[in-house]
């Protein structure tokens, strides 16, 4: 389909004018609204205003300029029905050949301070969604942009070829009712946030639930998976449309396999709890980490001054759960740390990392399963994060804001008659901060920048607790002197008596308990130090 008339009206500027030389050097009709029209016109180019098209002039400040029978016969008509080519030519319609729109932003202006409610409802977009609905419904005789990244495609095909192939005007719909949708749906969101009596003062900010009544989602598929998390179950990937700099969403993948759906669980797993420790971008402070991830559960944390330092820390946790793990670190892996990984001879599935030295590449590219995948770390590297996150349940949601709390020395208070040694204060926010990522109940012990034993998703803390000392001796390391960390308060004294009598000098815990007096009193008589956060890491 060779277009002979071409409507452009377009709040998005990139790229319109050189779209606009390009079609009508191929000699195509230029029509447009507004600002586009202005545009055009202003750079020369011959451009037939919408008003002189429908015989109608703007009219109620821009809301009725495109919603008219000239513009939607010719969108809507079937050239190879007669009697709707008949319909047209009785009234002297002709027909629209490619619409190229993209609509009023509405995101922009909400995200704006100060947005009042009046200015929200200005920004609702009436006649650009009227026009992309229609041209997308007549797909197969009118191309319809939505995205000033089509515009390219289309020009080569329009300019090269027979014009835009079928299969792209049905490819570019599908674009644009998705679009369409999403925008609808960010309205809804927005609208259904409001708290009630929002409408009695349009002209002030209102106020917001977070949570609207309706909450519309979109997210594109870009991954088939050969199965779920068992063979029999079947899987895809979905990728919000601009992932924040710094998900794991936003991943190049250098060499490998094919991601599974575990392999990106667990990734994901990996990777915020490695960004949460500072010092991932380049010249920001603090520590190089490592985190080891197997099933969901970090199985080794280490923090040093190189990745190299990090990964031998991490690794030496539970070298036994480590293999057939997901690796990731918070800094560009260098050729050491790789030698590092190589001389243990861990498997590993997947690695993540914000990049990696030449050599690096070099020494990996041997192993060509392993999944090297590369994300890049925003300067604050813990504020890159789920505004929300999701929990499915049977015909329903569950949705809750995301635990960004990391608890500073400061908001510690120590309820023990023995206070912490500055070595065991970092040594208690190194495991508190461990603690957030690992499923409840948890426990764990560390010390000089290591864990040390990890007790994951037990139903009784004492369990955790067992099985956290249990893991430190089969990996050869003593619990004499370190850190523990509870991600949930001791609802009795028995857990912290598990913990100190494996060696425990030092230990951090929410609070709250009806029992604290108790467990307090259990610390002071063992000679431990204890802090409370204030805040628990349930992780579910």
């Amino acid at each position: 389909m060779h277009p002979r008339t071409a409507l452009l009206s377009v709040s998005d500027k990139t790229g319109v004018f050189e779209f606009a030389r390009a079609l009508h050097a191929a000699g195509v009709r230029l029509v447009s609204t507004g600002g586009t029209a202005r545009l055009l016109a202003d750079a020369g180019l011959p451009v037939t205003e919408v008003a002189e098209l429908t015989g109608f002039p703007e009219m109620l400040d821009g809301r009725v300029k495109t919603l008219h029978p000239r513009i939607h016969g010719g969108l809507l008509a079937r050239r190879d029905l007669p009697a709707h080519m008949a319909a047209l030519a009785a009234h002297g319609i002709g027909t629209i050949d490619l619409l190229a729109v993209n609509l009023y932003p509405f995101a922009q202006a909400t995200a704006r301070e100060g947005c009042t409610l009046d200015d929200a409802i200005e920004n609702i977009d009436i006649g650009g969604p009227a026009m992309l609905r229609a041209a997308a419904k007549n797909w197969a005789h009118v191309a319809v942009v939505v995205d000033p990244a089509d515009y390219a495609g289309v020009l080569a095909e329009i300019t090269q070829g027979e014009g835009v192939a079928r299969a792209t005007r049905f490819r570019l719909a599908r674009k644009v009712f998705a679009h369409t949708a999403a925008y609808d749906g960010m309205i809804t969101n927005y609208l259904t946030s409001l708290a009630p009596g929002a409408e009695a003062g349009a002209d002030r900010v209102p106020a917001r639930h977070p949570y609207p009544a309706v909450l519309s989602l979109q997210l594109a598929r870009t991954q088939d998976m050969r199965y779920g998390e068992n063979p029999h179950q079947s899987a895809a990937f979905y990728r919000e449309a601009a992932p924040a700099a710094g998900l794991l969403a936003g991943w190049v993948q250098h060499q490998g396999k094919e991601l599974s759906f575990n392999n990106i669980a667990d990734a994901d797993a990996a990777w915020e709890c490695v960004k949460s420790f500072a010092g991932g971008a380049a010249g920001a402070p603090g520590p190089a980490a490592c985190v080891i991830v197997k099933h969901a559960n970090p199985c080794g944390v280490g923090v040093g001054d190189t990745p190299a330092e990090a990964y031998a820390k991490a690794w030496k946790t539970d070298p036994t759960s480590a293999f057939g793990g997901i690796v990731a670190f918070n800094r560009p892996l260098d050729a050491a740390a790789t030698e590092a990984m190589q001389a243990t001879k861990q498997f590993v599935e997947v690695l993540v990392a914000p990049g990696y030295a030449p050599e690096a590449r070099a020494l990996f590219a041997t192993k060509t399963n392993l999944r090297l995948l590369e994300v890049a770390l925003p300067a604050a590297t813990a504020a890159a994060s789920n505004a929300l996150d999701f929990k499915r349940v049977g015909g329903g949601l569950l949705v809750q804001s995301h635990d960004a709390k990391n608890v500073t020395a400061a908001e510690l208070r120590v309820v023990t008659r023995r206070v912490p040694t500055p070595a065991q204060l970092a040594d208690l926010l190194f495991v508190w901060k461990v603690a957030k990522f690992v499923k409840s109940n948890a426990i764990v012990f560390g010390g000089s920048g290591m864990t040390l034993g990890i007790g994951a998703g037990q139903m009784s803390r004492v369990d955790s607790a067992r099985i956290a000392s249990i893991k430190a001796g089969h990996a050869g390391l003593s619990l004499a002197g370190s850190a523990v960390a509870s991600d949930a308060f001791f609802p009795f004294r028995d857990g912290l008596d598990v913990v100190v009598d494996h060696g425990a000098a030092a230990v951090i815990q929410p609070g709250g308990s009806v029992r604290d007096d108790e467990v307090i009193a259990a610390a002071d008589e063992r000679g431990v130090a204890m802090v409370f956060t204030g805040t628990r890491h349930f992780r579910h």
